[in-house]
């Protein structure tokens, strides 16, 4: 996690990586061109475009089933979802069927608007997806499919994740999706490959210190499907809470522009926000722990065991390298992967 001085390290660098991205006002744009141009893939299986509209439908259902139902099983009956099944270098149906693909690439749900994750750099020619999760998924197509580019990513909103995984739309989620009880009934995950916490993001100048009371009568956003979205519905603190949106960006532009006073996200994405944006900050300290994995569609375990065994190898080599040139400036430069656990 960030110490003090990484915060105020990546505070006082904030400003030039705004300019870097053109400003505050060529963020709002940016995330308004990307909600435009999210996709929803056809189902692999017919080519068609048959259920889009319905997948869409259900997936603001499963968002909304998912936040009402994650903190109940958390502690009743879930204690440790992180825990995945053992790694295995042996391929099976699942991907032997995606290798049978007139096109054999593996098909990847990210974002396309989370700065230092997953997001496209206006000042780059090509516009092409860079980021953390970005070279993570490039990984597991090299592992599993021998080349690191034989992968096609596709633009899922937050709570279009597991709809997407569910209908066969995408092979796999890599995007900041937190493992949780909830969310192991719907997919299946990989072990952790990241560790972050909830935190409030707000104006440097705002009254607000924290997830605790100053948040009264404030109005806070999160993504709908997310876990921020969970933790408010549980506890709001007398927060006005009524303002969801379908990506975590679209919040920050909402605070940007005055229509929310503060945004509840992962600490993690919270600090890509606030280096985008100098004028915000995190406030107060996570409250929680959480940790991101792979997503892929329940009973692709032969899938889920190649995934793990990539996850080994890459905590060794290719993590830290990854982690220094995204996330180190913004969130210290001492963070370690988490270490694995398995179901017995």
């Amino acid at each position: 996690m960030r110490t003090r001085r990484d915060r105020a390290r990546w505070d006082g660098r904030g400003v030039a990586r705004l300019r870097g991205w053109g400003g505050v006002a060529t963020m709002a744009l940016a995330c308004l061109l990307a909600t435009a141009l999210v996709l929803v893939l056809p189902r692999l299986s017919d080519g068609g475009d048959r259920g889009n509209s319905a997948a869409a439908r259900a997936g603001s259902r499963t968002a909304d089933q998912l936040t009402q139902a994650a903190p109940a099983r958390a502690d009743e009956e879930c204690k440790e979802p992180e825990r995945s099944l053992r790694p295995s270098p042996k391929d099976g149906p699942v991907l032997d069927a995606i290798k049978k693909r007139k096109v054999r690439k593996l098909i990847v749900g990210v974002d396309q608007n989370s700065y230092r994750w997953g997001y496209r750099d206006p000042n780059k020619e090509k516009g092409e997806l860079e980021g953390f999760d970005i070279d993570l998924a490039h990984e597991i197509a090299e592992r599993l499919l021998g080349d690191r580019d034989a992968v096609v990513f596709r633009a899922i909103p937050t709570n279009q994740r597991i709809p997407a995984i569910q209908s066969g739309q995408v092979d796999m989620v890599v995007r900041t999706m937190t493992i949780n009880c909830a969310r192991i009934e719907q997919v299946d995950f990989s072990t952790a490959y990241f560790e972050t916490g909830q935190q409030v993001l707000a104006p440097r100048k705002s009254t607000i210190t924290g997830y605790n009371d100053t948040l009264k009568g404030k109005r806070v956003c999160s993504a709908a499907g997310s876990t921020a979205e969970a933790a408010l519905k549980e506890r709001s603190f007398g927060a006005d809470i009524k303002t969801t949106v379908p990506n975590q960006l679209d919040c920050l532009v909402r605070l940007q522009l005055g229509q929310v006073d503060a945004v509840l996200t992962d600490g993690a994405l919270a600090a890509g926000q606030a280096a985008q944006d100098p004028t915000v900050t995190l406030k107060g300290e996570p409250f929680t722990t959480e940790y991101y994995g792979v997503a892929m569609k329940k009973g692709a375990d032969d899938l889920v065991r190649r995934v793990n065994d990539v996850l080994e190898d890459y905590r060794r080599d290719g993590w830290k390298k990854s982690y220094d040139a995204w996330l180190a400036d913004d969130l210290g430069d001492s963070a370690r992967p988490p270490k694995p656990k398995y179901k017995n």
